[in-house]
């Protein structure tokens, strides 16, 4: 499988990092589970990935709400990231993604625009050893409104130097999607991971 880029001619990529370069939305699901059955709450895959690219306190904060619960989202965020980073070594790229990753990298900027945060983008990227092949990080906590409002992109495009219309964009779930349409960006979706295990059945 391949991915289907739109037509233009684009001056900087920028990609979500997870379940778009990274792998790693199957292993955060299992993070929060653990992490969120610790405080009694419940959370469905379909939540998760409904919610992707939202800062993990965020997500506690909105399940707060729903379930009457009183999560200290800071502390369980935290707990959540312990989880994650157990899981580490399994990590793999996007094959899909990758590609596209390695054809850019050195002909124009490319840049990480990620709702997780900046130790745990980093932590995955080391692992997969593709840290050093972006020339921003713009992750959680380092703005003021997340996907899928559009201020993480045009950071982004900004510490990149392209206009955001002359950016792609590469993202796996709906709030990173509209929050590139709102930056007047043009997109890729990127498959869930049981769409690409179904395109190679």
């Amino acid at each position: 499988m391949s991915l289907i880029l739109p037509p233009g001619d684009f001056k900087a990529y920028l990609f979500d990092c997870d379940g778009t370069v990274a792998d790693s939305m199957p292993p955060h699901y299992v993070a929060w589970k653990r992490a969120l059955d610790e405080q009694g709450a419940t959370f469905t895959e379909e939540q998760f990935y409904g919610l992707g690219g939202l800062p993990a306190e965020a997500v506690i904060e909105r399940l707060n709400a729903e379930q009457g619960l009183k999560m200290m989202a800071a502390a369980v965020a935290k707990r959540k990231e312990e989880f994650y980073y157990e899981s580490l070594p399994t990590l793999k790229a996007v094959p899909e993604v990758l590609e596209h990753v390695l054809e850019a990298h050195g002909r124009i900027p490319i840049a990480i625009v990620s709702g997780s945060t900046r130790e745990s983008v980093v932590a995955s990227l080391t692992t997969l050893g593709l840290l050093d092949y972006f020339d921003a990080l713009v992750c959680a906590g380092e703005y003021t409104h997340g996907k899928p409002h559009p201020e993480p992109f045009l950071m982004a495009a900004a510490l990149v130097g392209v206009a955001p219309q002359d950016c792609l964009v590469f993202e796996d779930a709906e709030p990173g999607i509209a929050a590139a349409q709102a930056a007047g960006m043009a997109w890729v979706r990127v498959p869930m991971p049981w769409e690409r295990a179904a395109a190679t059945t």
